[in-house]
This record gives C-alpha cells, structure tokens and sequence, in this order.
C-alpha cells in the first residue's frame, strides 16, 4: 500500500474543484457585504466610463477570500485574470513576462505581494 493520500503537488482534481467551489460573482460570495457593496460600485463606475479598473491592493489575512474576490471582479468586467504570487517573480524578467501577457484591461493578482523581491517591487509603482 503505497498509494498516498496527500500529495504536496497539484492534482488536476484540485484546480476542478477550486473552479466548483469557488464563488464566481458577488451574489455567491458569502460575508464581508460592505466590502463586496463597494466592489459593486467600483466595477459598475468602471463599466459606465467603458475603462478598466484602476489599481487596487486586496489585504487581509489567509482565506478571506482576497483571490476569489479578484477571480470575481475580472469575471464581472469580462477580462482574464492573470495570476501568481511574489516569491515566484524573483526579478524585473519575470515581472515584464507577465506583463506582456497582458491584454487592455486585464487583471493581474499577485498573491502573497508582501514577499515580493524590493527591486521588482519597485518597478511596479508606475504602472
């Protein structure tokens, strides 16, 4: 019996039943009603100008729902959400890559933003 139950890599299940389970707009997104009501009002000011959503820091501690959320708001704007997390651009490369990838409007969500390296960091605040 060698067959493990646990695994640290990623099964292909996993992202199936992330994209089952995972609410996919503001009327499925449990809690934080304030925060979601101000969301609301974000994308539909954006929507009426016919312009992307400006720049927004989501914050807050493990499993409130800060990558779910930014899964919702790139849904609700029609736009692909772009995603990694800030150990993983380890340097200015890395960063440029996905910004290429970018098409008018997209989202990018860098999760975990506090590791990002400082000089990638910094090549970010004029975007």
């Amino acid at each position: 019996m060698s067959d493990r139950l646990v695994s640290s890599t990623a099964s292909p299940d996993d992202d199936r039943f992330d994209r089952l389970f995972r609410p996919r707009s503001f009327d499925e997104y449990i809690g934080q009603a304030k925060h979601v009501d101000n969301l609301r009002v974000f994308v539909e000011a954006a929507r009426r100008r016919g312009e992307p959503l400006d720049h927004m820091l989501l914050c807050g501690p493990p499993g409130l729902g800060k990558t779910t959320l930014a899964h919702i708001l790139a849904k609700e704007m029609g736009v692909t959400l772009h995603g990694s997390s800030g150990p993983a651009i380890e340097h200015k490369g890395a960063l440029a890559g996905l910004l290429t990838k970018l098409e008018p409007g997209d989202v990018l969500f860098i999760d975990e933003i506090h590791r990002l390296n400082v000089t990638v960091e910094e090549s970010l605040y004029p975007a």
